[in-house]
């Protein structure tokens, strides 16, 4: 019996359960949204959340406290530098658990666990993939004149030389390879 349980063990030793949460976190604050089982995703938002929590007051306290369970120091920059002042007025609810249906291998329950972010962070970064994707673009044209060039020079060089299947009526192919008892080709 487990008397006011703490938290979920998910199968785990607490070495390995400390190392896959340690994950969790970096890579939620890596990449924002990640996929995961359910019993996890509940577990690693306690943790987050508790970082976003100590990126708020952004002291070199919390940043050391933060250093000892996030490793990376890029997420641990990023975590200060920008999730951080994401929720300066916001009292809590940092993540959200979106439910999106079983595995097909083990039939587990998963999960998407992200940052939640305002209407203003959403269409910031909309505008930014609608310009990069602009940008992208733009290069992609730029760079089609050089190919052009390339392409006519390789069009007259495949004319010279007969092309994969069109044989002539005089060449000679390769004996074809036998199959052997296990039906696996040789020669």
């Amino acid at each position: 019996m487990r008397h006011r349980k703490d938290h979920r063990k998910l199968s785990r030793t607490h070495s390995h359960r400390r190392a896959v949460l340690r994950n969790l976190v970096t890579a939620l604050f890596t990449y924002e949204r990640i996929e995961t089982s359910v019993a996890k995703a509940k577990e690693a938002r306690r943790l987050a959340e508790r970082m976003i929590t100590f990126a708020k007051a952004g002291d070199v306290a919390s940043r050391r406290h933060v250093s000892r369970f996030v490793m990376r120091p890029a997420v641990i920059s990023k975590l200060f530098d920008t999730i951080g002042p994401w929720y300066a007025e916001r009292q809590g609810g940092y993540t959200r658990i979106i439910r999106i249906g079983r595995r097909l291998g083990d039939n587990g329950e998963t999960a998407y666990l992200e940052l939640v972010k305002s209407v203003e962070q959403k269409e910031k970064e909309r505008q930014d993939r609608i310009a990069a994707e602009e940008a992208k673009e733009r290069a992609l044209k730029g760079s089609e004149a050089a190919p052009k060039k390339k392409k006519k020079e390789a069009e007259a060089g495949a004319e010279e030389r007969p092309k994969r299947g069109n044989r002539k009526e005089g060449d000679v192919s390769a004996p074809a390879r036998r199959r052997g008892r296990t039906g696996v080709k040789t020669g």
